[in-house]
């Protein structure tokens, strides 16, 4: 039972820590996380995020979650926020090359894409638009933003997947993370 309770926080943590990694990593401080989203904004081909990237993210989550809990519950919450990372993949993916299903990812496509072209220091969620309330970067305006960007088609092309989980996409994030300093 622990196990499962241990998942399902980590799968709950996932999106305060998208948040956290775009909002606040990539955006707000100039860590090593903003040369891959500022490539992202240059190129929003680029969805999937460098196995050099999240691997050692991913370890990092498990090392702290065994300190704190043993490995057992560790890996449950591991598991947990890496399936929460997954769906964050697709969802973004999504956004990015498809026409949305259904109300909820309109409403998500808009927010991301507001991001993206009108007010990139707001709009931060991707898989939610919570901890943008929470933490103030969802504008009381946003309607208008999502009516500038409703009519945006998608991305014609293919993303990066091929390139950024081969070890050709390892090399060029190695040549882009020296270019971009």
């Amino acid at each position: 039972m622990g196990w499962l309770v241990s998942f399902a926080l980590g799968l709950a943590s996932w999106s305060l820590l998208e948040y956290v990694i775009h909002g606040v990593l990539s955006h707000r401080f100039r860590t090593f996380v903003s040369p891959l989203h500022w490539g992202h904004h240059q190129r929003p081909h680029g969805v999937f995020t460098s196995p050099l990237a999240w691997v050692p993210g991913a370890l990092l989550v498990f090392g702290l979650a065994s300190l704190a809990a043993g490995t057992a519950l560790a890996g449950g919450f591991t598991l947990g926020v890496f399936l929460g990372f997954a769906r964050y993949e697709w969802v973004h993916w999504r956004i990015h090359f498809r026409e949305p299903k259904n109300e909820r990812e309109r409403l998500l496509r808009s927010h991301h894409l507001a991001h993206h072209f009108c007010r990139p220091r707001l709009y931060h969620g991707v898989t939610t638009r919570f901890w943008d309330r929470v933490f103030g970067t969802l504008p009381a305006d946003c309607e208008a933003d999502y009516a500038r960007v409703a009519s945006r088609p998608p991305l014609e092309g293919e993303s990066n997947f091929r390139l950024c989980y081969s070890w050709e996409g390892v090399r060029v994030y190695a040549t882009r993370k020296r270019d971009l300093g």
